[in-house]
């Protein structure tokens, strides 16, 4: 009860007290001009040292019959790598452009559409009804519950 007096009463407090007169924490920034470091970051948004990127491409998809320099990579002398080359590179793995994405969403709609159409055959040409039929005498009456209960299959009642 006490603790949310206290609660209650910070706010007015705060009033009270100008805001001048208020001890500042001492992990709070105020920025007022951008720093060296902070100007050097605008002039190269790369931070890679003003590095001229190439485009990305994956050397694989290159002419694989091309007089390059190096033959295994297919580059050629002086010319400059991709941050990237790692994963541009040859050796790298595969990039799987068989088909476009539009066409795997065909494809995987296909799919779906045709397994749900198997269920929905299955469901309704299937059988339903027990291998073995069983019927009991006087349809289990007294076990059941009494004259108005469902009753279990008579002898000779049908399917």
């Amino acid at each position: 009860m006490f603790s949310r007096r206290i609660v209650a009463a910070r706010p007015l407090a705060r009033a009270l007290v100008p805001a001048v007169a208020r001890p500042r924490p001492q992990f709070t920034q105020l920025r007022t001009a951008l720093t060296a470091a902070e100007q050097a970051e605008l002039a190269d948004p790369g931070q890679n040292g003003g590095y001229i990127n190439p485009p990305a491409e994956k050397r694989g998809n290159r002419d694989p019959y091309g007089d390059y320099w190096d033959k295994q990579e297919r580059r050629n002398y002086g010319e400059p790598c991709h941050e990237d080359n790692d994963i541009l590179g040859v050796l790298a793995l595969h990039d799987y452009n068989h088909f476009t994405p539009q066409w795997g969403f065909v494809l995987f709609g296909t799919f779906i559409a045709s397994v749900l159409g198997l269920c929905a055959v299955v469901g309704v040409t299937y059988p339903d009804k027990v291998s073995a039929p069983r019927t009991y005498p006087d349809g289990l009456e007294a076990e059941l519950g009494g004259k108005r209960a469902l009753l279990a299959r008579k002898p000779g009642d049908g399917w």
